[in-house]
């Protein structure tokens, strides 16, 4: 079987890097046939668009291992590849069972992360897994968009580049406590530019190199009385350098956010399953 993708560089930084993502319109394939994508691609991640003639664009995504509710740098990946065929911004879309929006201009994109839940860390989880991680001790919060993930704040950006986590212990810690992985990120600076790494061994991932909707947590994490706007660079200890930007603000309900970042589409490609 042949496919053909397109393969998206989303969240660049400063037009380099980012997180290769394979976008491929939704076909009709077995769950098992859109498993094998990402490896075919040579990807962590790979998202599959339908569009109907009329209503929201349908989304979903698969890494090697699983299917996932939501992906950050999916999202932008595939709001990239429908900006360019339709020259349209604004796209209305369906994932995981939620209708949000989305918006690409300019070579970069934005979404609706969705509605976001925070809460205190239980001891007993998160201490096998920051030993995993190779912390003795952190702040740390359980944030959940589409699925749990625990946030881990270390103090500053050579803490976190100096990480060699036991990703077979991680995964065991996070499939015990039944998160997504761990966010570890740097103490924000005073103009809201910090640095993070994402480890997600239970979904086949074990570093993201942008982790969008990650962040998104930590904005709402981090969110005040007034908007303001999260950068977060990733990637760096993978080799390619990515910058995810969130904003956030007070809401009625909780903190709102939009989340996205630069991207670029490539030539389509041809993958053999």
């Amino acid at each position: 079987m042949t496919l053909h993708a397109t393969i998206v560089r989303a969240c660049l930084r400063d037009g380099r890097g980012g997180s290769p993502t394979a976008v491929l319109d939704d076909t009709g394939l077995s769950d098992a046939e859109r498993r094998a994508v990402p490896a075919a691609a040579g990807t962590s991640h790979a998202v599959f668009v339908s569009v109907p003639r009329e209503g929201p664009v349908g989304l979903r995504f698969f890494t090697a291992t699983e299917e996932l509710p939501a992906c950050g740098h999916g999202t932008v990946a595939a709001l990239a590849v429908l900006a360019e065929r339709t020259g349209r911004e604004r796209f209305d879309l369906r994932a995981g069972g939620r209708l949000f929006a989305g918006e690409a201009t300019a070579g970069e994109a934005v979404f609706d992360p969705g509605p976001m839940e925070l809460r205190e860390a239980d001891p007993s989880q998160t201490g096998p897994l920051l030993r995993a991680l190779g912390i003795d001790r952190a702040e740390c919060r359980v944030a959940s968009v589409g699925r749990p993930r625990l946030l881990v704040r270390v103090p500053d950006r050579e803490t976190l580049a100096a990480l060699a986590p036991d990703l077979a212990a991680l995964r065991q810690a996070c499939d015990r406590a039944g998160l997504l992985g761990a966010y570890v990120h740097s103490a924000p600076s005073p103009d809201g530019r910090a640095a993070a790494r994402m480890f997600a061994p239970s979904i086949g991932v074990p570093e993201d190199v942008a982790n969008a909707n990650s962040t998104a947590c930590l904005a709402a994490h981090l969110a005040g009385r007034r908007p303001s706007t999260l950068r977060v660079d990733m990637g760096d200890s993978l080799g390619a350098p990515a910058t995810v930007v969130a904003t956030a603000g007070p809401g009625p309900s909780g903190p709102w956010v939009l989340v996205g970042g630069a991207a670029e589409t490539g030539p389509a490609v041809a993958l053999g399953l």
